[in-house]
């Protein structure tokens, strides 16, 4: 899980879940833009024959085809860079996990894209919990999962699916959360 924090008490745990606000989001975002823009004013100088750049002049290029390919990768370089500031706006896949013994229940908070399934939260009664199973799979597409296994419902995954996350971390974090649970830990 890439966690921020994880608060713990002898009755509470809660792991905070990033989302899609990281940096790497930021770094692309920003690298997109100004990509995106400086291909889009290249094609729009070759196309009006005036220099919209600061850098170089575009401008005697032809339309067709440089010009026409230079505005395409701009405007998709741009709705790329929109795309990526809004999922990180959103904070998409963002959220927490916390297991609370006081009043029994597990709560699976995340944050989705905009509309009726914006907030996606889901409360179980504690005592459903059968187990915390580690998912490995190691090769070309490696994959490294915690779920949540419940009684009457499949497996809820715990941390992000796509994360690479060393398998010290993953024992680690499963260990912590089937001994909180006090339940045990499948797939190591």
């Amino acid at each position: 899980m890439t966690t921020q924090a994880t608060i713990s008490t002898d009755a509470v745990l809660r792991q905070s879940i990033t989302g899609s606000r990281r940096f790497s989001n930021f770094l692309w975002a920003t690298v997109s833009a100004i990509g995106g823009v400086g291909f889009l004013l290249a094609g729009l100088s070759s196309f009006f024959h005036k220099n919209f750049l600061v850098v170089s002049d575009p401008s005697a290029l032809q339309f067709i085809p440089q010009g026409a390919a230079l505005t395409f990768y701009g405007v998709a370089g741009t709705l790329l860079s929109a795309y990526l500031w809004f999922v990180s706006f959103l904070n998409v896949g963002g959220g927490y996990n916390e297991f609370n013994k006081e009043t029994g229940k597990v709560t699976i908070f995340r944050y989705g894209f905009v509309g009726k399934n914006r907030i996606i939260d889901l409360h179980y009664p504690i005592e459903n919990v059968l187990s915390i199973r580690a998912e490995i799979k190691d090769g070309l597409n490696p994959r490294r999962v915690l779920y949540l296994r419940l009684k009457g419902k499949g497996d809820i995954p715990l941390n992000r699916i796509g994360e690479q996350i060393s398998l010290g971390d993953l024992e680690n974090q499963g260990a912590e959360l089937a001994r909180f649970l006090t339940v045990p830990l499948e797939g190591l």
